[in-house]
């Protein structure tokens, strides 16, 4: 039976150096708590790679599994969703190196496990 996975985001830090932006990607970091059937599962994050110089659309974005995270799971649903938080925050600003978005939102997807 399907489970009901909520996850919660908290926070972006864009073109974070540390781990991985070179001139030609981007790595941002998404960090998030995830909630499986109403049972929080813990706090966690996923890299964005994004192409230097590219607009910010979805093709663009390749979006990691969550760090650590072994539950029932369904990659594209999650990229999805963590896509669309990532174009809402980001939006076609010049970024910073190590630039933190604070910004608490909501997504939901159904994965077998």
């Amino acid at each position: 039976m399907p489970k009901r996975v909520r996850v919660k985001l908290k926070k972006c830090i864009q073109n974070q150096h540390e781990v991985g932006s070179k001139d030609a990607h981007m790595i941002s970091r998404i960090f998030y708590e995830l909630v499986v059937n109403g049972k929080t599962q813990g706090s966690f994050y996923s890299d964005i790679k994004q192409p230097v110089g590219s607009e910010y659309v979805a093709e663009d974005l390749e979006v990691t599994a969550p760090n650590g995270y072994e539950g029932p799971f369904d990659q594209a649903s999650f990229a999805k969703g963590i896509r669309n938080y990532y174009q809402r925050i980001a939006g076609s600003k010049r970024t910073k190196k190590n630039n933190t978005i604070v910004l608490d939102a909501k997504f939901a997807f159904d994965a077998d496990g």
